[in-house]
């Protein structure tokens, strides 16, 4: 039950339910606004047109169509559709939003809200171009199934629920937007009938609800990566009897997130044999230090999303008794801090290749090369790492900044872009990037402890067996590809 505005949970699946004081503040907060309208003050969007025509005064019979009407005309978007978890994420962080009060939309619309996200259904929302201030686009989409507009992603269904796929035959008028990711199926019909009041059009359409609730399913998603790299690296660590003395707590001072990563680095990799050489290669050395980065970063991001859900993104907001013009649509502490977290994925990534690399590489193993039992006959793990390579370089060129290119639309009115949209659709890519490149390391990490003989420490034990649980073990050259898939969906 959600009580406050505060709890979110984008990918959490149990179903919503508020609180019915909360709706009651809804009530108020409505009544008021509408008491505010009936003086006939020219509002942005409600008794006006949008954006370049705001200069023109809608009649009232212009004003009862109009806001279903903007939700009709910004559905411009298509294929290639977010995933039903983030479409998920965009409808909660629109409710999100909604129930700070800003919006000042009915209990009936927060209702029909709640009932499409309990649903099962999600609204086919595009992943890409998002070309405006703010995100009228995409939220076009996410909220046109409310009112029985556009399409919807279908969750499994009986063999007989009627519903229809991208490929199947339509009747005609009725076509699906092509998608090669599964089935769609019209909103028309799906809930009952909802009629949008006044201002609950432009206010579906306003701010950044949606790049905030992906990014919060995106920093969720980095803490489990960050998790997985620190323990993979300490594996390698571990495996190639690596000097432990760029862990010590006193080389962390000043720095607790520093330190922190330390510690789990030690942990994970146990107590520290005879090591090899003085130095191992810079790659182990500095896990500590771009681990916590990345942690930091995450953490920056995990703050910039709630700035985003407890200040004003709604424009015009309903504040104080009136409604006033904001550019709480202007994303750019969003889109700034997945860019950062996107480069620090980026830079994990490449250390981690490195690691790697070192791995297949009997003068920093001791081991035989390239992890084969037979090097020679058996080319060993050499084509994990060449694809690791390649998926660096393909992480590498989503770290242009998102921010930094602007251009008009509306005849000039948006002369300035953040596109925080596609700056949390390029987190969401370096995510699942990087998480191929954490599978090709913990690959060889295994292999590395079965032919070395050493004993897995501790930490690490629980990793290993759900490793040995999905991948056999590595006797000869085989494709290599079918244990990454392996890992990738039962253990990463």
């Amino acid at each position: 039950m959600i009580n406050e505005p505060t709890e979110l949970d984008p990918a959490g699946l149990e179903p919503i339910e508020l609180a019915p004081a909360l709706l009651e503040r809804m009530a108020a907060v409505r009544a008021a606004a509408l008491r505010t309208l009936e003086s006939g003050d020219p509002v942005y969007g409600v008794n006006t047109g949008m954006g370049n025509l705001s200069k023109v005064r809608l009649s009232d019979a212009e004003q009862r169509v109009h806001q279903r009407n903007l939700l009709l005309g910004r559905a411009v978007g298509g294929p290639p559709w977010l995933s039903p978890e983030e479409s998920r994420a965009v409808l909660i962080g629109r409710l999100k939003t909604f129930l700070t009060g800003d919006s000042a939309v009915s209990v009936g619309l927060i209702q029909q809200l709640v009932a499409l996200i309990n649903s099962g259904y999600t609204p086919a929302i595009p992943a890409e171009g998002a070309g405006s201030a703010g995100e009228i686009i995409p939220l076009a989409h996410a909220a046109g199934p409310l009112v029985g507009i556009g399409w919807l992603l279908v969750p499994p269904f009986p063999a007989d629920s009627g519903s229809t796929t991208s490929t199947g035959s339509m009747a005609a008028g009725d076509a699906s937007p092509a998608d090669d990711a599964g089935e769609l199926r019209s909103a028309a019909g799906l809930l009952p009938a909802f009629e949008l009041g006044p201002k609950e059009g432009i206010a579906l359409l306003a701010g950044t609800p949606g790049a905030a609730g992906r990014a919060a399913l995106a920093v969720a998603k980095v803490w489990w990566v960050a998790d997985r790299l620190t323990a993979v690296a300490a594996g390698a660590i571990a495996v190639v009897g690596a000097n432990r003395d760029p862990y010590e707590p006193a080389a962390a001072r000043g720095d607790d997130v520093l330190a922190s990563e330390f510690a789990r680095l030690r942990r994970l990799a146990g107590p520290e044999p005879e090591p090899r050489s003085l130095q191992a290669p810079v790659s182990f050395r500095v896990a500590g230090h771009v681990n916590a980065h990345l942690r930091r970063t995450a953490q920056q991001l995990d703050d910039a999303v709630d700035r985003a859900f407890k200040g004003v993104s709604d424009s015009p907001a309903y504040l104080d008794g009136d409604f006033v013009g904001t550019a709480g649509f202007h994303g750019i502490d969003l889109a700034a801090y997945c860019d950062h977290v996107t480069t620090a994925l980026a830079h994990a990534a490449e250390v981690s290749t490195a690691r790697l690399h070192r791995l297949l590489d009997p003068n920093a193993t001791g081991l035989t090369a390239q992890l084969a039992r037979e090097p020679g006959p058996q080319a060993g793990l050499v084509a994990v790492h060449k694809r690791a390579v390649a998926t660096t370089h393909q992480l590498r060129r989503l770290t242009l900044p998102t921010a930094i290119s602007t251009a008009e639309t509306s005849n000039g009115q948006e002369d300035v872009q953040t596109f925080s949209w596609e700056a949390v659709g390029n987190l969401a890519e370096a995510i699942r990037l990087t998480r191929e490149i954490v599978a090709c390391e913990l690959l060889a990490v295994r292999q590395a402890f079965a032919l070395s003989g050493r004993a897995i420490p501790p930490g690490l034990q629980d990793l290993i067996q759900a490793v040995d649980d999905v991948v056999p073990p590595i006797d000869a050259d085989r494709p290599f590809g079918e244990d990454l898939t392996r890992l990738l969906t039962n253990v990463l």
